[in-house]
């Protein structure tokens, strides 16, 4: 376990990508298994210990620190592991030696609710400051250290000289600590047998684009919808076949869109947009609904039948990568595409469509489509090189996505809060409102977002200190500020929300200026937002 920890000291204070992938890949190599692999699960936030959340870390320190220390020191820190590991009372007496990772996985693994708050303490025990924060982001996920599933697998490759992408189609067959992964990869055994398992495949990713203009006749043009990209995956086996969605992450949402994974009957693999139908939330009959229609179903463990006819599930496609158990990621763009038309008639149309082309003169009159068009589900175009095979990752040249110019309004500073990681000593999360009618006649400011993005460092700074020399009130780590600043806000659209006082929700606000010139009653009105609905 002390190992691990000094890995994970080492990553937090590393900003070079470079450097944590050596330190990443030093550590697979030189440490034994199965601590190595259940560390590098802990890094791809593949584990998960149901008995001990943060809550449970929380309820422990109230019991041994003073509850106002406790509150004032988390604040402050701004991570819960961090602080715990830091304020945890020494033992007394004598304590066992530091458990292994694979001891340590193996308690978290036996824990229930109720045993927990006992045993856990006892590792706590055993440990100092950094084995204690090590083992407490092992036990309650969510590392927050800079380290990317992608990038954890990236070092794995490098550590043992095999292909990423080979690691990745092996990776999801597997579970951790990865026995069959460090066999083939370290000691030379076969490859994982991964036969009749409904594997995720990379997916090909596109490169934005700038300021370059394409030749349409290299390139085809299709919309980029604004659902969550998917993998569709079905393969047949001894016991009838066995089908799973796949989000870009590789995450296995089958569970959540339950009806997706039975519109799928057959050997294939399939890339598309999940969406959900517009025709349930006042669009287009039989079209995509808003980005904010798909996320009331999102990250649900269970479906509930009402929400699975009030917001039926679909996917629009955009390539196949195999069908009847041939693999087509060798074969171009335009091959691709034509097979993809001709089996439409196979799938069930209640569950899938296909992502037509744009058809334009040149990149010119593209660009007049691009800007023409503000429907709630469309987020800009794909552009796809018509030869391209379909390689994982992001390959120059190949596809680009050209996102539609970002909608923009000016709102009121109004409360800010620490951030996270290094961010933690900085007020660096900010929400803002707009006027719900006229400033002058004492109209009130209703919160329309929040966003951490979008400024620099030196940017964070000034704002950091306006915080603290303009607060009006504390509600624990949140600070009301007084109404001097007027942010301009980048967003993709805006939807009616009950969740919030305003009744809207921004999607993806960001940062776009500070308008430290700008006097606050010149910011916008609810009611410009609401005309932005397109729900």
């Amino acid at each position: 376990m002390q190992t691990f920890a000094t890995l994970l000291d080492a990553l937090v204070f590393t900003r070079s990508r470079n450097e944590k992938l050596r330190l990443i890949a030093d550590y697979l190599r030189t440490t034994l298994d199965p601590d190595r692999g259940w560390a590098l699960g802990a890094l791809t936030d593949g584990l998960d210990f149901k008995a001990v959340k943060s809550s449970t870390v929380r309820n422990l320190m109230q019991e041994r620190v003073d509850p106002v220390l406790w509150q004032l020191s988390r604040d402050f820190v701004g991570d819960t592991a961090e602080t715990a590991s830091l304020l945890w009372p020494e033992p007394l007496g004598e304590v066992a030696p530091p458990p292994s990772v694979d001891e340590a996985v193996a308690s978290l693994t036996a824990m229930t609710r109720a045993t927990a708050p006992v045993e856990l303490p006892r590792l706590l025990d055993r440990l100092d400051p950094s084995g204690r924060y090590a083992l407490i982001k092992l036990a309650t996920g969510g590392m927050r250290i800079g380290i990317s599933a992608r990038l954890a697998k990236t070092a794995f490759a490098q550590a043992f000289d095999v292909s990423v992408d080979a690691v990745e189609e092996y990776w999801h067959a597997l579970q951790p600590p990865y026995a069959e992964l460090f066999a083939w990869a370290a000691d030379g055994a076969d490859p994982p047998d991964t036969a009749n398992r409904p594997l995720f495949r990379p997916f090909m990713l596109a490169h934005p684009l700038e300021d370059a203009q394409l030749n349409l006749t290299h390139y085809a043009a299709e919309w980029k919808w604004d659902g969550i990209r998917v993998q569709l995956v079905h393969v047949a086996n001894e016991s009838g076949g066995a089908t799973r969605l796949y989000s870009r992450s590789g995450d296995d949402i089958s569970a959540t869109f339950p009806e997706m994974v039975q519109a799928l009957d057959r050997p294939a693999v399939l890339d598309g947009e999940l969406l959900v139908r517009g025709d349930a939330q006042g669009g287009e009959e039989g079209g995509a609904a808003s980005f904010n229609a798909l996320q009331q179903r999102l990250g649900r463990k269970t479906v509930s039948k009402q929400m699975l006819a009030a917001s039926p599930a679909f996917v629009r496609l955009y390539d196949v990568l195999s069908w009847e158990n041939a693999d087509q990621r060798g074969e171009t763009w335009e091959s691709r595409r034509k097979l993809l038309e001709s089996l439409m008639p196979q799938l069930p149309a209640s569950h899938f469509d296909l992502s037509q082309l744009v058809e334009a003169r040149d990149f010119a009159h593209l660009a007049e489509i691009r800007e023409g068009t503000r429907d709630a589900a469309i987020e800009g175009l794909m552009l796809k090189r018509r030869d391209s095979l379909y390689v994982p990752g992001r390959k120059a040249g190949l596809w680009y996505k050209w996102k539609r110019d970002p909608l923009l309004v000016d709102c009121v500073l109004m409360y800010a809060q620490r951030g996270s990681g290094k961010r933690s000593s900085f007020y660096s999360d900010y929400t803002f409102g707009c006027w719900d009618g006229d400033p002058d006649t004492g109209a009130e400011l209703l919160p329309v977002g929040k966003a951490y993005s979008g400024f620099t460092d030196a940017e964070l700074k000034q704002l950091d200190r306006l915080v603290r020399q303009t607060t009006l009130n504390r509600f624990g780590p949140v600070r009301e500020v007084e109404r001097r600043l007027v942010f301009e806000v980048a967003f993709d659209s805006v939807h009616v929300s009950k969740r919030h006082k305003s009744g809207l929700a921004m999607r993806f606000p960001r940062i776009h200026r500070i308008r430290w010139d700008k006097p606050v009653h010149e910011a916008d009105r609810i009611e410009a937002l609401r005309k932005l609905v397109r729900d």
